[in-house]
């Protein structure tokens, strides 16, 4: 066995401590040491952090086919001859076998679905490309291993799962959907019971106060950094540990885990980045940082409903009043936002409640149902429903169906570059870089909301459509295309740079991006309305878009964004370098 580290050592103590009882600590160590030396096969790995050219697609294993050819050959092909200079890391969403909801109800974590590959398919993906995997470990489903065993009373899964009376009182519990919280099962000897399942019946949430369960999850996360998952994406995590009586989510077991499952990693698999996903109010989301010692990443989940809240409404103060405070979040090193749009979710409402009223969440979820979408609702424990999600693809939120594909074009833009222009790292869901809209035929066909996101499309149909001059998928990949290339061209656009969102009126978004090292400043100015709207700055420079010069004052036409590179002025740099360098120092 190699030298331990005794630093390590007594971190995982402090950590295992927090969460469960004395005499389990000395044993948990040990089998955590084991693990680490059973998947220490990575630490070759660069531990750089992300920068200015780090953006993500976000796509299923299997979202473009071709005949005669496993899907995850498919995506290799794809993203070797379209993406390499637009994308740095891939993020594939579970790829193990299921029995529903698309994935995530996993049956075996450590196999990839054979209709999809195998990891021979996931190294030659991981030549070219950073990965990121799904950690889907808040719950598995009744198909899988763990669940028959528990079924059938075998002593090694007699834990794994948290049996509970349907007699408690369970009002406080935060519920993200408005199934049944508890689920019956009939044991293999007959006896009758209820079973936690916070997502769906198929969806069984695993017993995270078993120790053994633990090591489980960390066997399963080695596995995936040392399998080319330099980053990992924790799925629902906030729900991993419950006690009656509470909220049961983000207890501090859930981060005190979180934390342990980051050490680990740092020491074992080093450059490994966990993001945590937590579809909930944005104060409680950011909670997942840490103290710089839990999340590297989380999902910025409040930008995709209030981007579109600006957009339906064309007017930006609750957008502007939202990220104003986003400069002190992630302040820690190798912290950062995970930005995005667009996934294969529907557009979460929940991290709006601090910012919307109840009317524009309804004004919001009325639109999306105008437009054909639908909404998704979660159950609020006092025998009320209220919207949890909007289920349409972002671009036919953003667009009207009689819009030319030209203002199609101009309007999804504009809202992916400021996607782009955000501090932090963007995403980009496949369907926002191919341009796809609503698909109704398979939301209809199978009965299932989200599926109006989730089409599924031939690799010959793509590669079609993208040669064709003037279609709407040649358009938004080409205009995303200038766009990326232009970010990752400029250090101001870097995790790293600092940002200041500033008014420029009700229906302009205005940021600016600084890097400090080389002074690079970029002023991004976004005219979400459906009118020219005049604006002033005090500066002078370059639209890196159109490449016209800025000398202080222009009007922008409906939906036009620009990027504008500039220097400021002696006096006003010597004072806005001296407040970077304080919010830096503060970093």
């Amino acid at each position: 066995m190699a030298a331990v580290n005794p630093e390590f050592v007594l971190r995982l103590e402090s950590l295992l401590s927090r969460v469960y009882p004395k005499e389990h600590i000395g044993d948990l160590i040990k089998k955590i040491l084991h693990l680490g030396e059973k998947w220490n096969y990575g630490a070759h790995r660069s531990t750089q952090w992300v920068d200015g050219t780090t953006i993500y697609l976000i796509t299923y294993g299997d979202s473009l086919s071709k005949s005669d050819q496993a899907p995850l050959a498919t995506l290799n092909h794809f993203a070797n001859k379209y993406l390499s200079d637009i994308v740095s890391d891939i993020h594939i969403l579970p790829m193990y076998p299921y029995s529903s909801d698309d994935g995530f109800s996993v049956i075996d974590y450590r196999r990839i679905d054979e209709h999809l590959g195998g990891w021979r398919d996931i190294q030659h993906l991981s030549a070219h490309f950073n990965l990121m995997f799904d950690c889907v470990i808040n719950h598995i489903s009744r198909s899988s291993a763990w669940m028959k065993g528990y079924i059938n009373d075998e002593p090694y899964y007699r834990d794994y799962f948290i049996a509970a009376s349907p007699e408690l009182d369970y009002s406080r519990v935060v519920r993200p959907r408005a199934s049944p919280l508890l689920t019956p099962f009939i044991k293999a000897d007959g006896t009758e019971l209820y079973l936690w399942t916070t997502f769906s019946e198929d969806q069984i949430d695993i017993n995270f106060k078993n120790p053994q369960v633990l090591l489980e999850s960390i066997d399963v996360l080695l596995q995936y950094a040392a399998s080319g998952g330099q980053s990992i994406r924790l799925d629902a995590i906030g729900y991993i540990w419950k006690e009656l009586g509470t909220r049961c989510i983000h207890l501090p077991q859930a981060h005190n885990i979180i934390k342990l499952w980051r050490t680990i990693l740092d020491e074992v698999i080093p450059g490994t980045r966990l993001i945590t996903e937590t579809n909930v109010p944005h104060h409680e989301n950011i909670s997942y940082f840490g103290e710089g010692d839990e999340a590297h990443m989380v999902y910025q989940f409040a930008l995709p409903p209030l981007t579109l809240h600006a957009f339906l409404r064309q007017d930006t103060r609750v957008l502007t009043k939202w990220a104003q405070g986003l400069n002190a979040e992630a302040h820690y090193p190798k912290t950062t936002y995970y930005n995005f749009l667009a996934s294969h979710d529907g557009i979460g409402l929940r991290p709006t409640e601090t910012f919307l009223s109840d009317e524009e969440r309804k004004y919001m979820a009325q639109e999306t149902q105008r437009k054909e979408g639908r909404v998704s609702y979660k159950d609020n424990g006092d025998g009320t429903h209220s919207p949890y999600e909007l289920n349409i693809n972002y671009l036919s939120a953003l667009t009207e169906a009689d819009d030319s594909t030209a203002i199609k074009v101009r309007k999804f833009l504009a809202a992916q570059a400021l996607l782009l222009s955000f501090i932090g790292v963007p995403a980009l869901y496949i369907h926002s870089l191919l341009g796809s809209e609503n698909d109704l035929e398979g939301m209809h066909q199978s009965g299932i909301n989200r599926r109006i996101n989730r089409k599924k499309l031939t690799l010959d149909s793509v590669e079609q459509a993208l040669t064709q001059s003037g279609s709407l998928r040649a358009e938004v990949f080409n205009g995303l295309k200038k766009l990326i290339a232009l970010r990752r061209s400029r250090p101001a656009f870097s995790p790293q740079a600092g940002q200041r969102v500033f008014e420029l009126g009700d229906s302009l978004f205005a940021l600016e991006r600084y890097d400090p090292k080389t002074e690079n400043r970029i002023s991004c100015i976004f005219n979400i309305s459906s009118q020219s709207q005049p604006f002033k700055l005090a500066v002078e420079g370059k639209d890196l878009i159109s490449g016209e010069a800025f000398g202080g004052q222009m009007r922008l036409q409906p939906w036009q964004v620009v990027w504008i590179e500039h220097k400021l002025k002696a006096p006003q740099r010597l004072g806005r370098l001296r407040r970077w360098r304080k919010r830096l120092f503060r970093r």
